[in-house]
Protein backbone atom coordinates (compact mmCIF):
# COMPACT_ATOMS: atom_id res chain seq x y z
CA UNK A 1 0.00 0.00 0.00
CA UNK A 2 2.64 2.41 0.85
CA UNK A 3 4.78 1.65 -2.48
CA UNK A 4 1.12 2.19 -4.30
CA UNK A 5 0.96 5.97 -2.66
CA UNK A 6 4.64 6.85 -3.22
CA UNK A 7 4.60 5.59 -6.58
CA UNK A 8 1.39 7.79 -7.12
CA UNK A 9 2.69 10.74 -5.97
CA UNK A 10 5.86 10.74 -7.47
CA UNK A 11 4.09 9.87 -10.86
CA UNK A 12 2.01 12.65 -9.96
CA UNK A 13 5.05 15.28 -10.18
CA UNK A 14 6.22 13.95 -13.27
CA UNK A 15 2.80 14.29 -15.21
CA UNK A 16 2.44 17.59 -14.02
CA UNK A 17 4.79 20.04 -15.84
CA UNK A 18 4.16 23.28 -13.52
CA UNK A 19 5.41 21.35 -10.43
CA UNK A 20 8.27 19.70 -12.12
CA UNK A 21 9.33 22.87 -13.45
CA UNK A 22 8.82 24.69 -9.74
CA UNK A 23 10.45 21.86 -8.35
CA UNK A 24 13.82 21.51 -10.07
CA UNK A 25 14.06 25.16 -10.29
CA UNK A 26 14.12 24.66 -6.66
CA UNK A 27 16.78 22.27 -6.65
CA UNK A 28 18.98 24.04 -8.94
CA UNK A 29 18.63 27.38 -7.01
CA UNK A 30 19.50 25.86 -3.58
CA UNK A 31 22.50 23.95 -5.57
CA UNK A 32 24.16 27.02 -6.97
CA UNK A 33 23.68 28.96 -3.89
CA UNK A 34 25.52 26.24 -2.17
CA UNK A 35 27.91 26.14 -4.76
CA UNK A 36 28.66 29.39 -5.60
CA UNK A 37 27.91 32.10 -2.79
CA UNK A 38 30.99 30.97 -0.45
CA UNK A 39 33.33 31.96 -3.49
CA UNK A 40 32.18 35.51 -2.64
CA UNK A 41 33.81 35.15 0.14
CA UNK A 42 36.70 32.96 -0.51
CA UNK A 43 40.09 34.67 -0.89
CA UNK A 44 41.35 32.62 -3.40
CA UNK A 45 38.74 33.56 -5.94
CA UNK A 46 38.68 37.10 -4.91
CA UNK A 47 41.53 38.63 -4.14
CA UNK A 48 44.19 39.15 -6.84
CA UNK A 49 47.66 36.95 -7.31
CA UNK A 50 50.67 38.77 -6.24
CA UNK A 51 52.13 40.75 -8.53
CA UNK A 52 48.81 41.09 -10.50
CA UNK A 53 47.95 44.16 -12.34
CA UNK A 54 45.13 45.09 -14.56
CA UNK A 55 45.41 45.45 -18.25
CA UNK A 56 46.89 48.44 -19.35
CA UNK A 57 45.42 50.49 -22.25
CA UNK A 58 46.88 49.12 -24.97
CA UNK A 59 46.63 45.22 -23.94
CA UNK A 60 42.49 46.07 -23.14
CA UNK A 61 41.85 46.87 -26.58
CA UNK A 62 44.03 43.52 -27.47
CA UNK A 63 42.06 41.79 -25.52
CA UNK A 64 38.84 43.43 -26.65
CA UNK A 65 39.68 42.45 -30.31
CA UNK A 66 40.36 38.99 -29.51
CA UNK A 67 37.47 38.43 -28.00
CA UNK A 68 35.73 40.09 -30.73
CA UNK A 69 37.12 38.00 -33.41
CA UNK A 70 36.16 34.78 -31.39
CA UNK A 71 39.96 33.44 -30.56
CA UNK A 72 38.37 31.59 -27.22
CA UNK A 73 36.02 29.44 -29.32
CA UNK A 74 39.05 27.90 -30.00
CA UNK A 75 41.93 28.74 -27.78
CA UNK A 76 40.65 28.46 -23.74
CA UNK A 77 42.54 30.29 -21.26
CA UNK A 78 42.16 27.62 -18.29
CA UNK A 79 44.95 24.88 -17.34
CA UNK A 80 43.30 22.44 -15.45
CA UNK A 81 45.53 20.87 -12.32
CA UNK A 82 46.42 17.51 -13.99
CA UNK A 83 49.91 16.30 -14.99
CA UNK A 84 49.16 16.27 -18.85
CA UNK A 85 48.12 19.62 -18.93
CA UNK A 86 50.99 21.76 -16.48
CA UNK A 87 53.88 19.73 -18.18
CA UNK A 88 52.58 20.87 -21.82
CA UNK A 89 51.34 24.59 -20.81
CA UNK A 90 52.45 25.52 -17.16
CA UNK A 91 51.59 25.84 -13.70
CA UNK A 92 47.64 25.28 -13.55
CA UNK A 93 45.37 28.80 -13.10
CA UNK A 94 44.32 30.15 -10.58
CA UNK A 95 40.93 32.08 -9.90
CA UNK A 96 43.35 35.35 -8.49
CA UNK A 97 44.73 35.49 -12.05
CA UNK A 98 41.25 36.23 -13.52
CA UNK A 99 39.82 38.93 -10.89
CA UNK A 100 40.45 41.85 -13.44
CA UNK A 101 38.93 39.47 -16.86
CA UNK A 102 35.44 41.14 -17.67
CA UNK A 103 34.24 38.68 -18.59
CA UNK A 104 37.14 35.69 -18.55
CA UNK A 105 38.40 33.13 -20.80
CA UNK A 106 38.04 29.96 -19.27
CA UNK A 107 36.85 26.90 -20.96
CA UNK A 108 37.81 23.36 -21.42
CA UNK A 109 37.31 22.93 -26.02
CA UNK A 110 40.89 23.19 -27.53
CA UNK A 111 41.04 23.34 -31.15
CA UNK A 112 43.83 25.30 -30.68
CA UNK A 113 46.29 25.52 -27.57
CA UNK A 114 45.32 26.97 -24.25
CA UNK A 115 46.92 30.00 -24.23
CA UNK A 116 47.15 31.63 -20.56
CA UNK A 117 50.58 30.87 -19.96
CA UNK A 118 51.97 32.22 -23.95
CA UNK A 119 52.87 35.18 -22.59
CA UNK A 120 57.00 35.74 -22.94
CA UNK A 121 56.95 32.45 -24.95
CA UNK A 122 57.28 34.34 -28.38
CA UNK A 123 59.08 37.18 -29.64
CA UNK A 124 56.25 40.08 -30.80
CA UNK A 125 57.90 39.06 -34.67
CA UNK A 126 56.72 35.38 -34.13
CA UNK A 127 52.97 36.78 -32.98
CA UNK A 128 53.31 39.02 -36.19
CA UNK A 129 54.04 36.78 -38.57
CA UNK A 130 51.37 33.66 -36.56
CA UNK A 131 48.72 36.15 -37.11
CA UNK A 132 49.41 37.10 -40.33
CA UNK A 133 49.64 34.19 -41.64
CA UNK A 134 49.73 31.14 -39.37
CA UNK A 135 50.92 28.72 -42.10
CA UNK A 136 54.54 31.04 -42.54
CA UNK A 137 55.38 29.60 -38.83
CA UNK A 138 53.38 26.07 -38.60
CA UNK A 139 52.81 24.62 -42.09
CA UNK A 140 50.00 22.30 -40.47
CA UNK A 141 48.22 25.01 -38.51
CA UNK A 142 44.08 25.30 -39.50
CA UNK A 143 43.95 28.50 -37.64
CA UNK A 144 42.51 31.42 -39.93
CA UNK A 145 44.38 33.97 -40.68
CA UNK A 146 43.89 37.96 -39.52
CA UNK A 147 46.06 40.31 -41.72
CA UNK A 148 43.24 42.81 -41.31
CA UNK A 149 44.81 43.43 -37.85
CA UNK A 150 47.86 45.06 -39.10
CA UNK A 151 46.17 47.58 -41.40
CA UNK A 152 43.43 48.90 -39.01
CA UNK A 153 43.97 51.06 -35.67
CA UNK A 154 42.53 50.65 -32.23
CA UNK A 155 40.16 53.03 -31.69
CA UNK A 156 41.40 55.31 -28.71
CA UNK A 157 38.63 57.27 -28.08
CA UNK A 158 36.63 54.75 -26.18
CA UNK A 159 39.18 53.52 -24.09
CA UNK A 160 38.81 56.06 -20.95
CA UNK A 161 35.29 54.67 -20.96
CA UNK A 162 36.07 51.18 -21.42
CA UNK A 163 38.87 51.84 -18.43
CA UNK A 164 36.65 53.78 -16.16
CA UNK A 165 33.81 50.82 -16.23
CA UNK A 166 36.56 48.52 -15.26
CA UNK A 167 37.32 50.61 -12.43
CA UNK A 168 34.24 50.75 -11.05
CA UNK A 169 33.86 46.68 -11.50
CA UNK A 170 37.32 46.65 -9.51
CA UNK A 171 40.46 47.23 -11.81
CA UNK A 172 42.33 49.52 -9.63
CA UNK A 173 43.12 52.22 -12.41
CA UNK A 174 44.15 55.31 -11.80
CA UNK A 175 42.61 59.00 -13.03
CA UNK A 176 45.97 59.30 -14.47
CA UNK A 177 45.94 55.85 -16.48
CA UNK A 178 42.09 56.76 -18.04
CA UNK A 179 43.39 59.94 -18.99
CA UNK A 180 46.76 58.94 -20.55
CA UNK A 181 44.52 55.91 -22.12
CA UNK A 182 44.12 57.75 -25.93
CA UNK A 183 47.56 58.51 -25.75
CA UNK A 184 48.96 55.28 -25.59
CA UNK A 185 47.16 53.24 -27.83
CA UNK A 186 47.05 55.96 -30.12
CA UNK A 187 47.83 55.32 -33.90
CA UNK A 188 49.10 51.53 -32.88
CA UNK A 189 47.74 48.85 -35.13
CA UNK A 190 44.67 46.08 -34.15
CA UNK A 191 47.37 43.78 -34.34
CA UNK A 192 50.14 45.17 -31.90
CA UNK A 193 47.13 45.60 -29.54
CA UNK A 194 46.44 41.65 -30.32
CA UNK A 195 50.33 40.89 -29.49
CA UNK A 196 50.26 43.26 -26.29
CA UNK A 197 47.82 41.00 -24.58
CA UNK A 198 49.29 37.62 -25.32
CA UNK A 199 52.73 38.91 -24.41
CA UNK A 200 51.14 39.38 -20.47
CA UNK A 201 48.84 36.32 -20.36
CA UNK A 202 49.65 34.23 -17.35
CA UNK A 203 52.89 36.58 -16.63
CA UNK A 204 51.93 37.19 -12.81
CA UNK A 205 52.17 33.59 -11.96
CA UNK A 206 56.12 32.67 -12.42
Amino acid sequence: MAQHEKAVGHARIETNNFLMIVLITLVVAVGGLVEIVPLFFQKSTTQPVEGLKPYTALQLAGRDIYVREGCYNCHSQMIRPFQAETLRYGHYSLAGEFVYDRPFQWGSKRTGPDLHRVGGRYSDEWHRIHLINPRDLVPESNMPAYPWLEKKTVDAAVMPKRMSVLRTLGAPYTDEEIAQSVEDVKGKSELEAVIAYLQVLGTAVK
